[in-house]
């Protein structure tokens, strides 16, 4: 080395800088074009698609899914994976029916949903930082202990809410919109601000693109997933909230399976399982898609058979997908 390069920086080699950047061109053009051209098959395909209502109606169904899958994303950038979403989210509903017959109050009913997620979250976030166990595995596992815990709680029972008002943010309206679809516009508002205008969310992409870098940078790694985990559970435990509300009940064997539609939701919306890359607005856009192809095929009278298979087909080739980019990222 002379002494003129001495303190320079090698800048980073334009073929890969190019990559990315058409690897992150590819990731966003490529979601919206498959929603828009799903939007427009379904739109000549059935009459019905194409109304206000039935907007209504999917936004409706889907606001649990979409509030825990932008929260999902945050922990896929970090680097990790929450499947305990499902058992949170029934665990969440019980609590909060339970806590507002115990107590006559609504409002501690819904507190209590929301406290219980968060604990769950927490209880993940020890799991994976202290008990050093592999986010798959420690959710997993702790997924069965919640589940377990509500069916206790319950004794395999509905819990029907009793306090007048319980239902509201579940069948109430305002300007035509269920309530539990305008939390869910402001949760996934919030989130997104927070992943992407905040030190925080910065330091979400860092610690997921290099976890070794960004602890010898100073980031409090762990602080940072530990908080994403119980962002996690604080949704999980909202949407539970809703989904209760919705029945006036809460049930513990509810949300079986949800974990996998929410995973789908965030990988089809390009959101990297290797972590340090995703976006909330991609994420919204996978939840809307899975969505539309549920509500379309439900609309044209197609087996609820195919949609399953449909649906798997497109997150296999999501998977894929992010997989050969991640090979010819290496590469590079």
């Amino acid at each position: 080395m002379t002494e003129a390069n001495v303190g320079q920086t090698t800048p980073a080699p334009p073929a890969r800088r190019a990559f990315s950047l058409d690897l992150a061109h590819g990731r966003d053009l490529g979601i919206v074009a498959c929603f828009v051209a799903l939007f427009l098959a379904l739109t000549f395909s059935s009459d019905v698609f194409f109304s206000a209502q039935n907007f209504a109606t999917i936004l409706e169904q889907w606001a649990p899914v979409m509030i825990i899958a932008v929260a999902g994303t945050l922990v896929l950038v970090a680097g990790d994976l929450d499947i305990s979403v499902g058992a949170i989210f029934a665990i969440s509903g019980v609590a909060a029916a339970k806590f507002a017959n115990d107590t006559g109050s609504v409002i501690l009913g819904c507190v209590a949903a929301v406290i219980a997620g968060l604990a769950c979250g927490l209880v993940n976030a020890a799991i994976t930082l202290i008990g050093r166990v592999n986010s798959l595995i420690g959710t997993l596992g702790s997924s069965l202990v919640i589940r377990g815990l509500a069916l206790l709680i319950t004794g395999g029972f509905i819990v029907q809410a009793a306090p007048v008002g319980f239902d509201t943010l579940g069948v109430d309206s305002w300007l035509g919109l269920r309530w539990s679809v305008w939390v869910m516009f402001v949760w996934v508002g919030a989130v997104a601000v927070l992943l992407h205008l905040t030190v925080f969310g910065r330091r979400v992409f860092a610690v997921g693109g290099n976890i070794e870098a960004a602890r010898l940078a100073g980031i409090p790694v762990g602080s940072v997933k530990a908080v994403v985990f119980v962002v996690s559970g604080m949704s999980a435990g909202l949407a539970g909230l809703l989904a209760a509300s919705k029945v006036n009940a809460g049930q513990a064997e509810v949300g079986v399976g949800l974990e996998f539609q929410v995973l789908a939701a965030i990988v089809l919306g390009g959101t990297s399982l290797a972590g340090g890359a995703g976006a909330v607005w991609r994420t919204v856009l996978g939840v809307m898609i899975l969505a539309m192809i549920g509500n379309g095929l439900n609309l044209l009278a197609v087996d609820p058979v195919y949609q399953q298979i449909v649906q798997g087909t497109i997150v296999v080739t999501a998977v894929a997908v992010d997989a050969w980019a991640q090979r010819g990222r290496n590469k590079t």
